[in-house]
This record gives C-alpha cells, sequence and structure tokens, in this order.
C-alpha cells in the first residue's frame, strides 16, 4: 500500500496543525502566531509519542528527527550544529561569490580572494605536488623521497615547527599566564601526534583497521612525492612505531584535568636541564623571532614528565628517524591544499577513522571552512554585516543577567559549601563578563586589514602565508598584556566557550538563532535552548577545572577545604554515574567528561529557574499548538531536540575516546535524570531511567573552564593534529 501519512510535506504539517489548534483553541491559551504554528509542527516531527519520556526521554524527543534524518553523503555526524553551520555557509557562500564584491575592508577583499583561491581547483592540480617538494627541499630535504641534509636536527625543528607551525614532540603557545592572568607567557605541552588520541596507536587490536589505514595513506603520500614505494614502506613504519613510542607517554586527557597539579613554571635555563635534547634557548628565540630571550625567560610548562620522557626518546633514536619524522608532521600539515591525488589519499583513511568519506562534501563548503580557520574574523564581518541583529544582543545580555540572578540564588541553598567560599562564589559570579555576537574591531574596517597578510592566487602559498602570519602574532603577543576582547572563535561559528584566565564567556553570531533562540518563540524554547548554553558557560567559570580560577582569572586555591570535600563526592558520584553509560557498547569515560557533564547538570538547573523567575514576573505564556505539553515540559523537550544527532559507528567511537563531552544521548539522558524538576512535569516515578535518584547532581556547583559548549578545550594546547587536515565537522 501507499504510505501516504509518510509523504505528507511539510506544508501539510503546517496546515493540519494549525486546523488541529483552530479546534482546539476555544477555551485553551494557545499560540497561534505563524511561528508559534511553525515551530509546534517542527518539534511534533521531531518527536516519538511512542517511547515513555520517563523510561527515554532523548528517543521521545529525538526519534522522529532521527527516522527523517539519514547521515548526509560526507558527514560522520549530523545534528542541529551542523544543520546551522551549513545555513551560515550557504550565506557565507554567497557573499564571497558575489560579482559585485566591493568591500571598504581591504581585509574582506583579502578573504575573497583566499576563498577564491581554495576553489581554483585547475590551479591546484596544474601546481600537482610540486609545492611541498619545492618546500621540502627548501627545508633541507627528506630521506623518504630524496637526499636530506644530515646533523641539522635543531635547524628543522625551529622551521617546521616555527613559520609552518606544525607540532612534532611538543607545541609552543604564548597566552594568559594562569596565575598571573594579566601577563603572557610562553606555553609548552605535549604533541606529536596524528592520530586524535593516544588510544588509537596503544589499543591495537580495537584501532586494527585505522593503524592499516593510516600507514597505507603515509606510504601513498610518501610516493606521491617521489618516494620509492619499498623504501617508503620501510621508513614509514619506523615513523608510525615513533609515533606510538610518543603515544606511550603522552599523558591521557582523563588525567590532565587538576591544572593546579598539572602547572610548573619554569625558565628556560631550568627547561633545558628537564629536557636538554633540545636546544631550547635558541629554539624559543628562533620561533618568537624578532623578540630577544635569554635563559631567565618564564616558560609554563603542563606536561612536564611528558617533556623529560621526550627528550630521552630523542636523543636516544637515529637522527635520519627524527628528521624523517618531523618532516612528515609538515607534509600532513600541508597536503589539504594540493590536488585531487592527495585528497583522494585523505578519504581512504577518513572513512576508517570517522566511517565517511570528505570527497563527498561539496568543495565549496570545504573552502568556506578553510577560510573560516584563517581569516574567520574578516568573514565574520561580512558575516554579521548580513545577518545579526544588534537587538539580539541586548535581549542575550538580559537572559545572560536573569541566569546569572538565578544561579546565585541556587548558591544559597548548598548545604556542603561554607559561608566564605559561597560569598567568594557569588563575587565570580558576578565577575564573569559577557561577549555576544563579535568582538567590535572587526567592524573597524583599518583594525581588520592590520589582522591579516596578503594573499595571491596559489592557495598552497596562502596556506604557508598563514601559518608564518599566525606565528608573528604569536610572538607578537609575549610582551603584551592580554586582550580581554581577544576571541577564540569567528563570527559565525556555532558554539559558545568560557575563559577561565578572563573569567568571561563568549556567544558568537552563529549560535544567536533558532532552534537555540528566536524573538517569536516562546520564552520556555529561548530558556531551553540558548538559556542552557549560557547557563552551562557560566557554570563552567565552577566546575572541576574552572572552580580553581578565582574571580580574576588567576590559578589560585580559593575554596576552603570543607567545600572542596563536599564538591569532590558529588564530583565522584557524577563520574560514576556517566561511567555506567555505553554507546554501541563502550562505556563513557566520566571523568575525561566531567567538566561538561557538571556544566550541562548545572545550565539546565540555572535556566530553567531563570524561566520560572520570568514567568513570576509576565505571566504564564501561551501554549503552542499540537504539541500537547505544558510550558514547563515545553521547557524540557527543547532543551532535548537541541541534541538530537545521529553518527557513524566509527565516529561514535572517535568522540568516545577524544571529546570532553557525553555523547549528545547522554547529555540529554544524564542531565535530566538527575533533575527534580523534569522528574516533577513529567511524572517519573523514582527509580525509572529518567529520574535517577541523584539530584544532589543537580547543583549548579557541579560545573568546564575552557572546553566550550559543543566544541573542545579553547587555548594553545593541543593533543592532536589530525583535525587540522581532516576539517571533520563539529
Amino acid at each position: 500500500g501507499v504510505d501516504i501519512l509518510g509523504r505528507r510535506t511539510q506544508l501539510e504539517v503546517l496546515l493540519s496543525v494549525l486546523l488541529l489548534a483552530a479546534l482546539l483553541a476555544l477555551g485553551r491559551g494557545l499560540c497561534l502566531s505563524e511561528s508559534c504554528v511553525t515551530v509546534a509542527s517542527k518539534m511534533v516531527e521531531a518527536m516519538d509519542r511512542s517511547a515513555d519520556p520517563c523510561h527515554d526521554f532523548y528517543q521521545f524527543a529525538c526519534g522522529g528527527w532521527m527516522r527523517k534524518n539519514p547521515l548526509p553523503d560526507g558527514r560522520s555526524r549530523w545534528s542541529t550544529f551542523n544543520s546551522i553551520w551549513e545555513q551560515n555557509q550557504a550565506l557565507l557562500k554567497h557573499l564571497l561569490e558575489n560579482g559585485t564584491f566591493n568591500s571598504s575592508s581591504e581585509a574582506e577583499r583579502k578573504t575573497q580572494s583566499y576563498y577564491l583561491s581554495c576553489l581554483n581547483t585547475q590551479r591546484i592540480e596544474e601546481l600537482g605536488a610540486q609545492p611541498l617538494i619545492d618546500l621540502i627541499t627548501k627545508i633541507g630535504g627528506w630521506n623518504m623521497t630524496g637526499p636530506w641534509e644530515k646533523d641539522n636536527f635543531i635547524d628543522v625543528l625551529k622551521v617546521v615547527s616555527g613559520p609552518y607551525r606544525a607540532q612534532p614532540f611538543f607545541s609552543v603557545g604564548v597566552s594568559a599566564d594562569p596565575k598571573n592572568s594579566n601577563s603572557n607567557v610562553i606555553q609548552v605541552d605535549q604533541s606529536g601526534l596524528f592520530l586524535p588520541s593516544r588510544d588509537y596507536y596503544l589499543n591495537k587490536t580495537a584501532n586494527e583497521k585505522v593503524l592499516v589505514a593510516y600507514l597505507d595513506y603515509m606510504v601513498e603520500l610518501g610516493m606521491l612525492l617521489g618516494g620509492e614505494r619499498t623504501s617508503t614502506q620501510f621508513q614509514m613504519q619506523q615513523i608510525l612505531d615513533f609515533e606510538t613510542a610518543l603515544a606511550n607517554i603522552t599523558v591521557p586527557q582523563d588525567q590532565r584535568r587538576d591544572e593546579e597539579k598539572i602547572y610548573h613554571k619554569v625558565t628556560i635555563a631550568e627547561l633545558q636541564l628537564l629536557a636538554p635534547a633540545v636546544d631550547w634557548l635558541d629554539y624559543l628565540s628562533s620561533s618568537l623571532s624578532p623578540l630577544d630571550l635569554n635563559d631567565t625567560e618564564p616558560v609554563v610548562l603542563y606536561a612536564r614528565e611528558y617533556l623529560q620522557q621526550v627528550s630521552d626518546l630523542i636523543n636516544k633514536t637515529d637522527r635520519s628517524l627524527l628528521n624523517n619524522y618531523m618532516m612528515w608532521t609538515l607534509v600532513q600539515k600541508n597536503v589539504a591544499s594540493l590536488d585531487q591525488r592527495f585528497e583522494n589519499a585523505q578519504d581512504r583513511l577518513i572513512e576508517s577513522l570517522y566511517g565517511t568519506k570528505k570527497s563527498c562534501t561539496p568543495r565549496w563548503q570545504t573552502c568556506i571552512g578553510n577560510t573560516d580557520d584563517t581569516l574567520g574574523f574578516a568573514l565574520g564581518a561580512l558575516f554579521v554585516k548580513a545577518t545579526f541583529d544588534k537587538h539580539s544582543k541586548e535581549i542575550a545580555e538580559e537572559m545572560i543577567n536573569e541566569i546569572r540572578s538565578a544561579f546565585k540564588e541556587a548558591l544559597e541553598r548548598l548545604s556542603w559549601m561554607d559561608y566564605e567560599t559561597r560569598q567568594a562564589a557569588k563575587e565570580k559570579a558576578d565577575a564573569i563578563y559577557d561577549m555576544i555576537g563579535f568582538p567590535e574591531f572587526i567592524l573597524d574596517a583599518k583594525e581588520l586589514d592590520d589582522v591579516y597578510d596578503g594573499v595571491n592566487d596559489s592557495f598552497f602559498q596562502n596556506m604557508l602565508n598563514f601559518y608564518n602570519f599566525s606565528a608573528r602574532v604569536m610572538a607578537d603577543q609575549l610582551r603584551k598584556t592580554p586582550n580581554k576582547d581577544q576571541w577564540s572563535m569567528t563570527p559565525p561559528t556555532v558554539n559558545a566557550y568560557y575563559m577561565p584566565t578572563k573569567n568571561g564567556i563568549v556567544f558568537p553570531a552563529g549560535i544567536l538563532q533558532a532552534p537555540f533562540y528566536a524573538h517569536d518563540h516562546p520564552k520556555a524554547l529561548n530558556f531551553g535552548g540558548i538559556g542552557v548554553v549560557m547557563g552551562h558557560e557560566l557554570t563552567h567559570a565552577f566546575d572541576d577545572q574552572g572552580r580553581e580560577y578565582d574571580k580574576e582569572g588567576n590559578l589560585r586555591p580559593w575554596w576552603q577545604n570543607s567545600s572542596v570535600e563536599g564538591f569532590r563526592q558529588r564530583t565522584e558520584c557524577m563520574i560514576g554515574q556517566y561511567s555506567h553509560y555505553t554507546i554501541n557498547g563502550e562505556h563513557i569515560n566520566g571523568k575525561q567528561t566531567l567538566g561538561e557533564n557538571i556544566a550541562d547538570n548545572g545550565g539546565l538547573k540555572a535556566a530553567y529557574h531563570a524561566y520560572q523567575t520570568w514567568v513570576k514576573r509576565n505571566g504564564e505564556e501561551k501554549r503552542l499548538p499540537a504539541v500537547n505539553l505544558t510550558n514547563d515540559q515545553l521547557f524540557f523537550l527543547g532543551f532535548a531536540q537541541v541534541w538530537c544527532s545521529v553518527r557513524t559507528p566509527e565516529s561514535a567511537h572517535e568522540g568516545l575516546v577524544t571529546d570532553p563531552h557525553s555523547p549528545p544521548k547522554y547529555r540529554v539522558i544524564g542531565t535530566l535524570a538527575n533533575s527534580p524538576d523534569f522528574s516533577r512535569h513529567f511524572n517519573c516515578p523514582a527509580g525509572t531511567p529518567m529520574n535517577s535518584g541523584n539530584h544532589l547532581l543537580s547543583t549548579p556547583l557541579m560545573m568546564n573552564v575552557t572546553q566550550g559548549f559543543q566544541m573542545s578545550r579553547i587555548n594553545c594546547r593541543k593533543s592532536s593534529i589530525v583535525m587540522v587536515l581532516l576539517c571533520v565537522e563539529l
């Protein structure tokens, strides 16, 4: 038979909802505006009414959405975030490809030129591998593909990690000193792995498919650059073995959550004694040229034992292998700007890692993403001028203050927190400042022009120019005071984040749109959407990492011991709760995801209580038609539907081993199961899956620092370089 109901159009759904609403409107306070009817129809379509909300609220909220949204080609996951980002990308494509482009900003014109150089596949194909071959020769050669200059370890290290921004062995950056947030400092951390996590190298049985694909990829690239198969296979296996040795000494992320413990400030002279395999004064002076450094220059280390061990590893490793490895880090960082043969090689590796092919993604989307990564603030200026309503900024600030007030009120009810710590926590909450939409400098053409270098018609050269430019920017920061208005995310980004050393929260323009926020949506949905995001970021100031920073953004102990112990007991409970959850039979790492789980729980509670306060002040809103839920229930449904998503098994595995966030399903289930407000409004009895009884966990002080709402940690310290190459979506 014909599935008539299954083939209804969006218009038919709207009309049926409207008709039903009209029939029910008599005697009931329903909102029948166009926006209410539209959002109601979308929410009803996303739901699975057959699911018991007290058994699996994620299925209840998202079952329909998951059924109607199979993974698009080229995607390893698909969610609300991706959908909005694609809308933003389409707008940016229109702006950049507009033939009458005539901007007053030189930076914006450079952005268009950069984007068009990425789109110019004919030029990229003409150049082939030659740009990278020339770069390798310029640096001193690569044993893989031809003669190389021996005994130039430090020279090659300086070049590949300086102007070309690869990160063999370790990463170097400049940012605010966590213990003195008013000054910048050199920071050194562990780095050097190509695959997303050390787990891929060390858990060989579970990841055999990926390791085979990675070695094949390495060999294929070596041969495309001129290597002979047998020799290339042998040397690439050596590099893979060396990376495995690096993985073995790399500290797992869940053991690096206590920033007080991993922070070590030393001088360059002390670093030289700790890790003598590198001439640190020579190396850092080169990386931060033209600054004048001496051996008393302070350096903050976040992986002291790792640096000691990597120094030993360098000293006992053959110089030929070290050179091969360093040049490999340079090669893999630059292949994304080469011809189709290199993209085909990437595709095979990406498929093993994420279960999808990048080549299925249209070239223009790849280029928009790349332009956002490199010239994102100039691109953001175009985006903001075309889309951002300044009124949204005022409304967002008002909501943040309402949620901040609810958060502070909840602090009063924490029986386990002593008075002194509570007062200091309130002061910190008051001191959190917000940045909404975009940084002001992007609308000043002159300021924006000063930010970016020139571009030409070679995409490869434009990428090198960007790496070189970012190295100079890093050096320029060291002697300057940290800029509170410096953003780590560009305006079109669909995300948000908290900065511990600035005690600030950032909400880019990209996330200030439906379903997170719309001025004509019910307040229940706005508080359940962007309101929870705001509560999440505020809560990060008090999670297991954020709580170690004071109101000025300095890393110091400001909690009384009794409150630290009360907090620890509750976090242990939360670690156990989330570690019990599984995806495809694989457990979540409750310790790795602790900060984000705290922020999810605290953010939901603060946003819901802020919504309740709004209702007391303004009165109950009209309800949405056909959804058949109270406005309180609608708040929780709106929160859950933000997280509707699908992903490949490979991507789900990668998320479990790398992501500080829990999988979307458990960001919903884990948070709501801890919420007495949710259980009350959906009448979920104690002991049902959606009423865990862990209501002590829903306090706001179960809240990360540098993790954002959706993405990973925002700073210079990264454990993997694969993401740069693979351009994997959010």
